[in-house]
């Protein structure tokens, strides 16, 4: 029985699009092809080239360069928004008003006001707004997510994030403020601050004070260094955000975040990993995860016999079925919209005390 046939006991097919055909997209197709309750039916992308060698490479039926085009197609049930940042809010309102479920790539957007709207969007056509916080989808979250919930740590009280690439800018539009809305914080950042708020139950935030750099721009002048591109990445790219943030977030209950990104810092090695410091304990996820508490009135040090890796290969894919089966299996979602606009306020204060240079109060 081929994927698209439906027995007596085999669930709906939903037919997917997506938009936007750039690096992290291909993350989505091959998540949805390997999917068995889903046929991914679509692509778009204003890049007419790309996104018909896309359709080729993956043997996609349809391929737009105009997403209104796309989304006349009625069989069209879902799409994954995999644009750049700035083009995130309009192409989900355009989706979820012409009745179909989004999975949002992260950041939600560039702004909480576009967040809100997106999130208004959703509520309005009665559609699933998901967003992809990746992170939350990883076995390293469950675990760690396990044992806090089984009160191994007591009372998280402070936690850091940290997200460092030495010569880590994308290219392309990662860089080009217009088009990206930021900087390795919005790019990397929201991966760390939303998992740690995410791990200890999703606080809310009263207070940011932040700090950003623009000191050594995008560094396309290093050899020899493998890094990750951008689709569009050019040999003469636009660099006008910042190359290193850091921030101090203060929550509702008492929880303190610290958070430390960038695209680019002169240090030894790249570092991505967050730290969690409890009353009966504490633990470092990078992603292999280790706790530290007291045993006997030891001090003990604990690596678990499980693997706890980050699991890059299937985390997506983790991801993609959890957005279908919320669709098929009414599941409750784990990434919903009223967190990617939280997300996108603790963004804009932190852009906005950086600017300032004063703590900006939520």
């Amino acid at each position: 029985m081929n994927k698209g046939d439906k027995g007596d006991n085999m669930s709906k097919i939903i037919k997917i699009g997506i938009i936007g055909t750039g690096s992290i997209s291909e993350e989505h197709i091959k998540s949805y092809i390997k999917n068995p309750d889903t046929e991914l039916y679509a692509l778009c992308d204003i890049n007419f080239e790309r996104v018909n060698q896309m359709a080729k490479k993956y043997n996609v039926k349809y391929a737009f360069t105009d997403i209104n085009e796309m989304l006349k197609l009625d069989e069209i049930e879902a799409v994954s928004v995999c644009t750049w940042n700035s083009a995130h809010a309009a192409c989900t309102i355009a989706a979820l008003n012409a009745g179909k479920h989004v999975l949002c790539e992260k950041p939600m957007s560039v702004s909480e006001k576009d967040a809100i709207l997106m999130k208004e969007a959703a509520e309005k056509a009665g559609k699933l707004l998901m967003i992809g916080f990746v992170r939350r989808y990883g076995n390293d979250c469950r675990i760690l997510k396990e044992f806090i919930e089984s009160d191994q740590f007591g009372d998280i009280y402070f936690a850091k994030a940290t997200y460092l690439r030495r010569a880590g800018n994308p290219g392309g539009w990662f860089g080009e403020k217009a088009l990206s809305g930021g900087g390795p914080l919005i790019d990397l950042g929201v991966h760390v601050i939303d998992l740690s708020r995410y791990l200890v139950g999703n606080p809310k935030p009263v207070s940011v004070f932040g700090v950003t750099f623009q000191k050594l721009f995008g560094r396309d002048n290093i050899k020899a260094r493998p890094r990750y591109r951008a689709a569009s990445a050019t040999d003469h790219d636009i660099c006008d955000v910042e190359d290193f943030a850091t921030a101090l977030i203060r929550f509702d209950n008492g929880f303190v975040l610290s958070v430390e990104t960038s695209f680019s810092l002169n240090m030894k090695n790249d570092i991505g990993k967050i730290e969690l410091f409890g009353t009966k304990g504490g633990a470092k996820l990078e992603p292999t995860l280790e706790m530290y508490t007291e045993m006997n009135d030891y001090l003990a040090d604990i690596q678990l016999d499980a693997e706890t890796a980050l699991n890059s290969a299937g985390v997506f894919y983790s991801e993609i079925s959890h957005f279908v089966d919320c669709i098929t299996k009414n599941e409750i979602c784990k990434s919903p919209a009223e967190d990617g606009v939280m997300l996108m306020k603790i963004l804009d204060a932190i852009y906005k005390s950086a600017q300032t240079g004063h703590e900006v109060i939520l």
